[in-house]
């Protein structure tokens, strides 16, 4: 068995398991857009030659992120398993629960893991080194202000530690990024256009920091690290101000609508027991695992996270997905036991 984290999109893996084929699964176990940014037709010269640096991507992400100092990666991944190897041993922050990459990437790299709640960080960060954090979490949905991660950040600062943070989630509300406050020392802000573009599949990301932290990062991760097409898809996604606008209201009224049919439907949840942002939601009820298996017999793909006792939804992708959601609701929760959930673990 594999021992690097699990992620949600395993899709085949369920077919195996529930002998169900692909086609007849409604798969909300990622936190991806369904309705992504379109696709045009590629030019073919973009498959034949190396990609070009000044094709003109850096320019667009710089007025997208509003930000001068951009490195491309391979999504924000290739950063979050690059970085752990750019510094020395050193204490290091996590969230106790979080995008599990970041905690299995610091843990390979030697470095010693401090997994903390947030109302542990103030008392703990004068011993740490480094501080990584989702905003908004995965799967938790919990987000922290600017004005509190700059103070982290400089406090950090002043002892040559490091402030990374992860904002695959955080287009949808662009306005709550730390990234407009970069470049400054020791502040590491890792970017996605696989969640609110919905492009996963081209596998790529930004990272914003100050010039020195990034030449480094780029001569760790070499040269040519997005295809031509990617480059060229990327682009003009970030051009596209018209589709993010649409897309932002969109994203808005989806999320209330699925926190409202899980409000309605699940018995004993209410608003405090359901986390999330624009690109999901996430129950927290100790019949977690139940309900998982209860959903994919119905041929409903959800992401568990069995030990925080944690199911997450992505966005259903057409009326008739959401109606097919809420039938699969409606056949399972009259079995389903009222619960008093326990928020101790997670807030939003």
């Amino acid at each position: 068995m594999s021992l690097t984290p699990q992620h949600g999109g395993r899709l085949l893996q369920a077919s195996q398991q529930y002998r169900r084929a692909p086609s007849k699964w409604l798969d909300l176990s990622t936190g991806i857009n369904p309705h992504g940014w379109p696709v045009p037709h590629i030019d073919a010269a973009s498959w034949q030659r190396l990609p070009d640096p000044d094709d003109g991507l850096l320019a667009a992400a710089q007025h997208y992120y509003q930000t001068p100092e951009l490195l491309a990666t391979a999504g924000s991944q290739a950063a979050i398993q690059a970085l752990p190897r750019l510094r020395a041993k050193s204490q290091v922050g996590l969230p106790t629960i979080g995008y599990a990459e970041h905690r299995y990437h610091w843990q390979q790299a030697g470095h010693q893991l401090n997994l903390l709640d947030r109302d542990q960080i103030d008392a703990t960060l004068d011993r740490l080194d480094v501080l990584v954090l989702i905003n908004p979490n995965n799967p938790t949905g919990e987000r922290y202000s600017i004005d509190q991660l700059l103070g982290w950040q400089q406090r950090l600062a002043r002892r040559g530690g490091w402030l990374i943070v992860d904002e695959a989630f955080i287009d949808a509300r662009p306005e709550q990024s730390l990234i407009q406050h970069c470049p400054r020392k020791g502040l590491i802000v890792l970017r996605s256009v696989g969640k609110f573009f919905g492009l996963a599949g081209i596998r790529a990301g930004f990272v914003a920091a100050d010039s020195d932290l990034l030449q480094r990062l780029e001569s760790w991760l070499g040269p040519w690290a997005l295809t031509g097409p990617t480059r060229q898809i990327c682009q003009l996604a970030l051009l596209d101000s018209a589709w993010q606008q649409q897309t932002r209201i969109r994203l808005a009224a989806d999320q209330q609508r699925l926190k409202a049919l899980l409000k309605k439907h699940i018995n004993g949840t209410s608003v405090q027991s359901i986390h999330g942002c624009e690109l999901f939601q996430t129950l927290q009820r100790p019949d977690a695992v139940e309900l998982h298996r209860r959903f994919a017999e119905q041929g409903v793909l959800l992401r568990l996270f069995e030990s925080e006792q944690l199911l997450r939804l992505g966005l259903p992708g057409s009326e008739q997905q959401w109606q097919r959601l809420s039938r699969a609701v409606d056949s399972i929760t009259p079995n389903i036991i009222p619960i008093a959930p326990n928020l101790s673990a997670t807030r939003t």
